[in-house]
């Protein structure tokens, strides 16, 4: 049989597993044992998960969740091709969703977003929670820059790529922010959407709504520290050329576990490309 019954007890079952932290991969090897389709069992998984997190969310009100760029599935590829480009799959974790990619980039390309960055780079900013505005703050040490969607050519082909590998339209993106960071330089913890309390947030969401994914991509590899860091989930990415980071949040809210940081450069420099992704055209 490929699919017994989703009953309320196996029902019940797979909650109980999923909040006791249990491995994905030990639940869906025990449904397969009781004569579960592997698909079949990942999407009765994935279906439950989901459902209850919703009942919860709307028990605790929480912010309404809406769809994020979901580019892999549980237990699914390990690479994928865009346009003859090989982009792998190194990391895949449910909670916080997050996704590491090798080999994203070139080193052409990332030596060609530096070189283009370079001369017009200025001290980074971040919104202002009570304004909507963009502001000098003290969590965030690098310099930075924004190129506007599709500015040349390279922009608008690793723009063209990000959207065919998450499957979200290059016009629910913001623009190429490309950063370089120094020796002691950092960004300490924050989320990446927009605070829903925020007065400032009502400004900001009016062009494309909120933020539901975020990509950052290694433009070089730091001789040390640097890395990507998600504090709630005990783990940090290392900033290696050519590869990124991808995290989606569901709703605007720590519940996502979406919490990271850009930790200190600790020697050399680093450079990163960020891509932030949006509800809908932005």
């Amino acid at each position: 049989m490929s699919r017994p019954d989703l009953t309320p007890e196996l029902t019940q079952w797979l909650i109980e597993q999923a909040s006791a932290g249990r491995a994905p991969q030990e639940v869906l090897e025990a449904m397969q044992a009781q004569g579960w389709d592997e698909q079949a069992a990942i999407d009765a998984i994935e279906t439950v998960v989901r459902e209850h997190v919703e009942r919860r969310a709307a028990e605790q009100g929480l912010p309404p969740a809406h769809p994020v760029p979901s580019p892999v599935g549980f237990n699914d590829v390990s690479a994928i091709a865009v346009d003859g480009h090989q982009v792998q799959v190194l990391m895949n974790l449910l909670l916080p969703r997050v996704t590491l990619f090798g080999g994203l980039l070139s080193d052409a390309e990332c030596d060609g977003l530096c070189e283009l960055a370079g001369k017009r780079l200025a001290r980074s900013t971040t919104v202002d929670p009570a304004t909507g505005a963009n502001s000098v703050h003290a969590a965030r040490t690098s310099d930075s820059m924004f190129f506007t969607r599709g500015e040349n050519a390279l922009c608008a082909a690793i723009e063209a790529r990000i959207a065919r590998l998450l499957d979200w339209p290059v016009d629910r993106g913001e623009g190429l922010q490309v950063l370089r960071y120094g020796v002691g330089a950092e960004y300490r913890p924050h989320y990446d959407y927009f605070d829903p309390e925020a007065p400032g947030t009502e400004v900001v969401v009016q062009r494309g709504g909120q933020r539901v994914a975020s990509l950052v991509m290694y433009l070089n590899t730091p001789e040390r520290g640097g890395s990507t860091a998600f504090p709630d989930a005990h783990m940090e990415v290392a900033a290696v050329k050519g590869n990124a980071v991808f995290f989606s949040y569901d709703r605007p809210h720590p519940v996502t576990r979406s919490l990271h940081a850009g930790s200190p450069v600790v020697a050399g420099e680093k450079w990163i490309a960020t891509k932030w992704l949006r509800q809908s055209t932005y």
